[in-house]
């Protein structure tokens, strides 16, 4: 199945100890695969599995993982008497070098850093261990739903792609049709310039046809319509396929740009200028659209 490299996910869930959680990763295009993490402080030790996780599972984009957790009861804050009394001695220290200062104020030593704290107990390795795994567990139902906002993306990127291809099947054919009439056209246009400038009963018609099969020669695209026609069936078999394709496809639309860019160079007819103008815009709304595949 096709992937895209845009999606979602969040994965939300309880502690043992009643903190909640949540993961969020959201992926949009990238060249190759490219993993930010924002965790918690004191839960590096995650880093490495969720990265180890992820790569297996996602192979391109820009992915941003986020970790959140969020206590339901903030511990109590406990006065630290030793720091309090260096902070009072400091403060009385300094209101005594100042004539007229104010003796500190009860509620600003307070805010000094280290006056309050709170005590939070260090889980014991059983109890971080259970909590690591229960994390971990969460996190790999996040890349699960991930992958699957990813791959509903990409049955709709498939979708787009196939009807791209079929617009520009359908434009190669009539560039088919319109490129068949180019030698007559040339032809008729060569005589109406040389009846313009000479004597008709004069015009060499063995020197004009070899005038106009040499125009016709460098104006020939039927080698430029086989190949658009063999990218269409490349495109198509990719897309079929669709399990990482995005490079490959990536390339093959720069393929399609060429051919469709010297198919406008070599026209003689405002036909064919037309229908190849409407290809290069299709070729170009396919190659935004495989930038998004994985």
């Amino acid at each position: 199945m096709m992937q895209s490299m845009t999606g979602f996910a969040r994965e939300s869930g309880v502690l043992a100890d009643g903190t909640g959680f949540a993961w969020e990763a959201k992926s949009v295009n990238g060249r190759g695969l490219e993993l930010r993490m924002r965790l918690p402080s004191g839960l590096d030790a995650l880093e490495g599995p969720v990265r180890e996780a992820a790569s297996k599972r996602l192979k391109r984009g820009n992915v941003q993982i986020g970790l959140v957790m969020k206590r339901e009861a903030r511990p109590e804050p406990k006065l630290d008497q030793a720091v309090l009394e260096r902070m009072l001695s400091l403060a009385l220290e300094v209101a005594a070098r100042i004539p007229g200062a104010a003796p500190p104020r009860a509620e600003a030593l307070l805010t000094l850093p280290g006056v309050l704290r709170a005590d939070i107990p260090e889980p014991d390795e059983a109890a971080l261990a259970a909590q690591n795994a229960t994390l971990l567990a969460a996190w790999d139902r996040a890349l699960a739903s991930l992958n699957a906002s990813r791959a509903a993306e990409g049955a709709r990127l498939a979708t787009i792609l196939s009807a791209l291809l079929d617009e520009i099947a359908a434009l190669t054919e009539e560039a088919s049709r319109e490129a068949a009439t180019q030698p007559a056209a040339q032809r008729a246009r060569l005589l109406e310039n040389l009846a313009q400038l000479l004597d008709p009963g004069r015009v060499n018609e063995e020197r004009l046809a070899q005038e106009v099969a040499l125009l016709a020669q460098r104006s020939d695209v039927r080698e430029e319509l086989d190949r658009l026609s063999a990218h269409i069936a490349a495109a198509r078999a990719l897309v079929a396929e669709g399990d990482a394709i995005g490079r490959k496809l990536e390339f093959l639309t720069q393929e399609f740009v060429r051919e469709a860019n010297t198919l406008c160079s070599k026209s003689a007819s405002l036909g064919l200028t037309r229908v190849g103008l409407a290809i290069k815009a299709a070729v170009e709304r396919l190659r935004e659209q495989a930038a998004n595949v994985e």
